[in-house]
């Protein structure tokens, strides 16, 4: 009996070491998933490519035809990288808060959808069908047509 009575307050101060121990991990990872948390949405989620420079300069028909001839080389060359395009606009659109504008290419079936980024609203305003237009963008990549993201128009519109 008396030696039960000594393993009692040793198990007793193991176990209270382990649920410090305990809390304190638990405390720490709900920190460290708030900060995260928090980190992730305050963070800027879109790269300002207004005074960025493009890394390749070319028109909405060079990159569809370059696309639909080999998608593949094409994916790796353009894809995810700061281009500039050159077209002449076929449509513009403000559907669900989203300001885009579509260029034309001697394609009939595809040409570049061009998602603006939400400063330049007054410049995509004034555009008008057919107009000449200079817009750079993050490439995404090909579907039925060139998607390029967050784009800006380098250009003073009607001019």
């Amino acid at each position: 009996m008396l030696l039960i009575k000594l393993k009692i307050p040793f198990f007793d101060l193991r176990m209270k070491i382990k649920n410090k121990l305990l809390i304190t991990f638990i405390i720490t990872l709900v920190f460290i998933t708030i900060y995260c948390f928090v980190m992730s949405y305050f963070s800027p989620q879109e790269k300002n490519l207004e005074f960025a420079n493009s890394e390749m300069t070319l028109n909405a028909d060079d990159l569809v035809n370059s696309f639909l001839v080999n998608p593949e080389y094409s994916n790796n060359l353009y894809t995810g990288k700061i281009i500039e395009i050159t077209g002449f606009v076929k449509k513009v659109t403000f559907l669900n808060n989203r300001n885009t504008v579509l260029l034309y290419s001697n394609n009939k079936t595809s040409g570049v959808i061009c998602d603006i980024h939400p400063s330049q609203i007054k410049k995509v305003k004034k555009l008008k069908e057919h107009q000449e237009v200079k817009v750079k963008g993050i490439c995404k990549g090909f579907l039925k047509d060139v998607i390029l993201l967050n784009c800006h128009l380098d250009f003073k519109a009607n001019e």
